[in-house]
């Protein structure tokens, strides 16, 4: 959440000539509601259903960049999945940095808590051990977005490279 997903992911497909898909809008197309809807109506787990659906489908097809929801990696699982059909990055940041990012949106429905400062640390907390599990970890605190970009585009044509040779 606030890490620059969304941002960094679509400046990623269009320098790499691919498709960007993110799971939050995939899920809303395919209910025809908003998240906070799906959070209010049904509960969390019931999104992190719709979510792992999304990414069942998504990882099948070739020649797509795909941002996930901050908490899809924490169900189990889910890290396997992705792993088995992309390489993947997460995108980190401080808890001071996220919340200073997220702080004046209403459309996130894990902060409709009372203090939603300590939720973005706390939540960074549990989901640590699982980011950790990814193929490749960039801060995205410390740099602008186009870096960021950059640096996530070269990963990927590190790995391809690597690919091409074996």
């Amino acid at each position: 959440m606030g890490s620059g997903k969304s941002t960094v992911g679509r400046m990623v497909a269009r320098e790499l000539g691919m498709s960007f898909v993110d799971t939050d809008e995939a899920v809303e197309a395919k209910t025809g509601r908003r998240i906070s809807e799906i959070f209010a109506a049904d509960g969390e787990s019931a999104f992190r259903a719709y979510e792992r659906e999304a990414v069942t489908d998504l990882v099948q097809r070739d020649g797509l960049v795909i941002a996930t929801g901050g908490g899809l990696v924490c169900q189990p699982g889910n890290m396997e999945l992705l792993k088995s059909g992309a390489l993947v990055v997460c995108l980190w940041a401080s808890p001071e940095t996220i919340w200073e990012r997220v702080r004046m949106q209403t459309h996130r429905p894990l902060l409709q808590v009372a203090e939603p400062r300590a939720e973005v640390t706390r939540l960074m907390g549990v989901r640590e051990p699982f980011y950790r599990e990814s193929d490749v970890l960039v801060n995205s605190g410390l740099r602008s977005l186009r870096e960021v970009a950059n640096q996530v585009a070269h990963h990927f044509r590190s790995v391809r490279r690597e690919a091409d040779v074996l």
